[in-house]
């Protein structure tokens, strides 16, 4: 029962820690860009990888509202054949980028997930973005890493 207890307290202490005018601001995005009829796309490694798939499931289904357009949210996790594929003909460090190269456009968002802020995919994939003038939001650990000074 304390682990539970624990872990209960920990994830206390993570939502307490949440800047809210962050939270109200990547709120106030998502929303100009659904309202404008752009995608959301959303990339991590691992763990965050299943939450990037996870939170676009979430975001293009769970939003749905009858007569309103629906909201385009993509997680680029999510195609194992071309992941693998820019990963053995370019670098693994690419795998994002490259897919993102092809649909991006400015007012386009993009959600970079990753606990230590420091994954070269998705570093690489939020300078593309912002190369695109699209939005870059950051789902990130406690100290952020390089990606907390580009999102």
């Amino acid at each position: 029962m304390e682990s539970v207890n624990s872990y209960f307290s920990e994830l206390e202490q993570m939502v307490r820690a949440i800047s809210r005018p962050d939270l109200e601001r990547v709120l106030s995005l998502l929303e100009n860009v659904y309202r404008s009829g752009h995608r959301i796309f959303i990339i991590g490694n691992g763990g965050s990888a299943a939450t990037a798939s996870h939170f676009a499931l979430d975001l293009a289904k769970n939003t749905i509202m009858a007569g309103a357009p629906r909201l385009k949210a993509i997680s680029l996790t999510d195609h194992v054949p071309l992941i693998t594929a820019w990963s053995n003909d370019t670098a693994y460090e690419h795998i994002f980028a490259e897919q993102l190269a092809n649909m991006i456009e400015p007012g386009d968002m993009v959600i970079g997930i990753s606990a230590s802020g420091n994954s070269p995919n998705v570093i690489n994939a939020l300078l593309l973005a912002r190369q695109y003038r699209a939005f870059t939001v950051g789902l990130l650990g406690a100290r952020g890493g390089k990606m907390k000074d580009m999102v």
